[in-house]
């Protein structure tokens, strides 16, 4: 039998989006769509690849694709703008 083994990762690089990843986690990314400027720093340090800033009628804002977010939380902590906050996710609510 033979293994692959991907040292730090679940799947190789840049095939995460062959894998729905979402369901993972406890928590996920909420994007507060007032506060968010669109600015893309969480596009670029989203390890799966999970958020992309989209324009839409008004204004340009974060979504978040929940079938990849994890929930790690790597968005909430570089917004400069506190835009994105880690809720529990409903399934995990009491």
């Amino acid at each position: 039998m033979k293994l692959k083994i991907y040292l730090g990762a679940s799947c190789p690089p840049l095939q995460s989006l062959e894998y729905k990843t979402g369901d993972w986690g406890t928590m996920h990314a909420f994007v507060d769509k007032e506060k968010c400027t669109g600015c893309k720093i969480c596009e670029q340090y989203c390890p799966d690849l999970c958020i992309e800033v989209k324009e839409f009628e008004d204004k340009k804002h974060a979504v978040v694709d929940y079938n990849y977010c994890k929930g790690c939380g790597v968005c909430a902590s570089v917004c400069p703008q506190g835009a994105i906050k880690m809720e529990l996710k409903e399934l995990f609510k009491v």
